[in-house]
């Protein structure tokens, strides 16, 4: 049986930002990441789903891109206030373990779980860690959103490629001659 852990319900949320925010998001691709994460079941997903879940993304991506933890848990007040309803433990009818909702039911409409369910877990972590538990990519041209549970100084990067790129391209600016002219 699937157990419900905080840290995988944000990376399920970080993962749903970047394929809704950074590709070409369809009701198949997002079920694809819904199903890599433990959804099962017939999802029903469709193009109102995604573009609501779009708005979602949106949101979240703002509160990981916030400059300090009081900003962030800001805009996780404001999330919560206006999409999270009573916590309530929920099984899906035995077919999980038991975990905690903060949507409207077992049967909330997509965008509503995405957005309360990830703000939850990005508050819980948060609390947690004192500090955001993300961030956006300092890429030059990426700022995809990640997770960063890490205890030493916070990561900057999305991706090994990112960091690599970043580290070539600085290496690059600082080695190369002025043109002369």
């Amino acid at each position: 049986m699937e157990v419900h852990s905080t840290k995988a319900m944000a990376a399920r949320a970080v993962d749903l930002c970047v394929a809704l925010l950074y590709e070409r998001p369809s009701a198949d691709s997002v079920s694809r990441v819904l199903r890599d994460h433990g959804e099962t079941g017939d999802l029903d997903l469709g193009e109102a789903d995604v573009t609501a879940m779009r708005a979602a993304a949106e949101r979240l991506r703002e509160v990981l891109g916030a400059a300090t933890a009081g900003e962030a848990a800001d805009l996780l007040n404001r999330v919560l206030a206006g999409s999270a309803g009573p916590p309530r433990l929920t099984s899906h009818g035995g077919t999980t373990s038991w975990h905690v909702h903060v949507d409207s039911g077992d049967d909330a409409p997509w965008g509503e779980w995405f957005l309360a369910s990830s703000a939850m877990a990005l508050a819980v972590l948060l609390a947690d860690h004192q500090r955001i538990p993300g961030g956006l990519c300092a890429a030059r041209g990426c700022g995809r959103p990640y997770l960063d549970f890490g205890g030493g100084s916070p990561r900057r990067y999305c991706s090994t490629r990112c960091a690599t790129r970043e580290r070539v391209a600085a290496h690059r600016s600082r080695t190369s001659s002025p043109a002369t002219g």
